[in-house]
């Protein structure tokens, strides 16, 4: 086996070096191209070396920039004191001015003179005092004494207040401010005196405003209180106290769905003379019967609506109603009127199988829609919420919102504002003050001004009442269990103004 050869170590930087061929491209870079060197290369193929002298434009661009923001500092804060130099010249110049103004002291000398001859006064009225004392024995010696002291008193207090009013005023330190060579002079101390004196004045909208309302006869009056008319019947299960709010706002959404329109004009047969004398026929029936008050209500509220969907014939219209009562007595009675005493009653015109069709008939055409809000529902609640209700107040509104069912005109208005329009108009005939109240207004949801033609209309049926040949509701509301509010005079000033 041949042994290897073993080659001697060579020193770093012993070995020949490499030449490269011409064609051949070193793969190393001279160090003088790295750095701050520039390497220029001559024909001859030598290289020179030398420092890169070239500045690169943005630093120039950036020093630039520095030097003058650098200037315009220290322009700015130059003229910043040349600014608060000038002002404190100013502020001591002004200083000076006032100096000079203040009042000069009157002289010590003067004032001890006069303090002194003061006190030689006050010791002469004391010692005749005492003369005068001493002389009159049955006098109490002690009361000139005192006399003489509280004059002592009142003339130390006076000299005190001369020897203060003679006093320096102190030098008043002044706020003083320039700007283009005007100055403001500000006095503290006699800003301060006048303002403990400043009295407070009211600005110019409020005097404003105040005039306003005292040339339009606007006077700042208390808001009448809301009274809470079910505070009595809190305890009440049967009141249903808590429910009465949402059940009224839930009457009032649902009055217009019941609401009767004008509808003469569609009927051939029956005119409103007709229909007043059904209604007035109807009333002495109800009454003959003892009926409730809401049977009667919802016997027309029946009748409107059904007339106002379908064409009635003259010999029929009779029929109408006695169907009408018997389904409304049906809803709200406990004892509803037999058939046969509704045939007995009409003079037996009408068989009672005639009166069981029609009921069939008119419940159709309503589609069996009895749960409405008529003005007995609002009546109720309305006469409750008037200042001070009684016996003959209600009457009175009941009068007139059944004189209202007499007439077609009526059907104009809702069922809440023929209710609002009666205890308005019931109010101004028996004359209770007020005649509509914060606590109406705000149950009803109506002010003054929106009921005043109902109620003026309702008053016009009780100015025409005793001369009509309808009397059903006069002789109703003559009987003195109700009052005989039928008797009472219409509101004449309610009927002043023209409707």
């Amino acid at each position: 086996m041949e042994a290897k050869a073993i080659v001697p170590r060579k020193t770093r930087g012993e070995g020949k070096a490499v030449k490269h061929e011409p064609g051949q491209r070193s793969e190393r870079r001279a160090l003088g191209d790295i750095g701050n060197l520039e390497v220029v290369r001559i024909v001859e193929g030598k290289q020179i070396s030398r420092p890169m002298t070239r500045f690169p434009l943005f630093s120039v661009c950036l020093y630039t920039l520095l030097c003058y923001c650098l200037g315009l500092s220290w322009v700015l804060f130059a003229c910043c004191r040349s600014f608060r130099a000038q002002l404190l010249a100013n502020a001591q110049a002004a200083a000076r001015e006032n100096k000079n103004q203040v009042i000069p002291a009157l002289d010590n000398k003067a004032i001890v003179q006069a303090a002194a001859e003061k006190k030689k006064n006050l010791l002469a009225l004391d010692n005749k005092a005492i003369a005068q004392a001493s002389g009159d024995k049955k006098k109490n010696p002690v009361v000139p004494i005192l006399e003489s002291k509280a004059v002592a008193t009142k003339k130390a207090g006076a000299e005190k207040s001369d020897v203060e009013t003679h006093k320096p005023k102190p030098e008043s330190s002044d706020v003083l401010s320039s700007f283009g060579g005007e100055n403001l002079k500000l006095d503290s101390g006699r800003s301060s005196r006048e303002g403990s004196r400043k009295k407070e004045f009211k600005t110019l909208t409020s005097v404003l405003s105040a005039r306003s309302k005292a040339a339009c006869g606007v006077s700042l009056k208390p808001k009448e209180k809301i009274l809470d008319i079910d505070a009595e019947d809190i305890n009440n299960e049967l009141a249903a106290v808590e429910y009465l709010d949402d059940m009224y706002k839930f009457y009032k959404l649902a009055e217009d769905e019941s609401h009767v329109h004008d509808y003469m004009g569609s009927q051939r047969e029956i005119n409103v003379k007709m229909r007043s004398i059904l209604v007035d026929w109807l009333i002495d029936v109800h009454r003959r019967f003892e009926l409730m008050p809401e049977t009667l209500f919802l016997t027309i509220n029946i009748i409107d609506r059904y007339l106002s969907v379908t064409t009635v014939a003259r010999k029929e219209f009779q029929l109408v109603g006695l169907s009408s009562m018997l389904i409304a007595s049906k809803y709200e009675e406990i004892w509803a009127p037999h058939v046969n005493d509704l045939v007995c009653i009409s003079d037996y015109a009408y068989t009672e199988a005639q009166i069981l069709v029609m009921e069939k008939a008119i419940l159709g055409k309503l589609e069996w829609y009895l749960t409405v809000p008529t003005p007995y529902v609002f009546l109720v609640r309305y006469v409750k919420a008037s200042f001070l209700p009684d016996q003959e107040m209600e009457n009175m509104a009941f009068f007139l919102a059944e004189l209202g069912l007499l007439h077609y005109p009526t059907i104009l208005y809702s069922s809440s504002m023929i209710a609002a329009g009666a205890v308005y108009a019931a109010r101004c005939t028996l004359n209770r003050c007020p005649f509509w109240s914060e606590t109406l207004k705000h149950h009803t949801g109506y002010s003054e001004d929106q009921i005043l033609d109902c109620a003026k209309l309702l008053v016009s049926f009780h100015s025409i009442a005793a001369e009509s040949k309808l009397q059903a509701v006069c002789r109703k509301f003559s009987n003195p269990d109700r009052g005989a509010v039928a008797f009472s005079t219409p509101a004449q000033k309610l009927l002043a103004t023209a409707l």
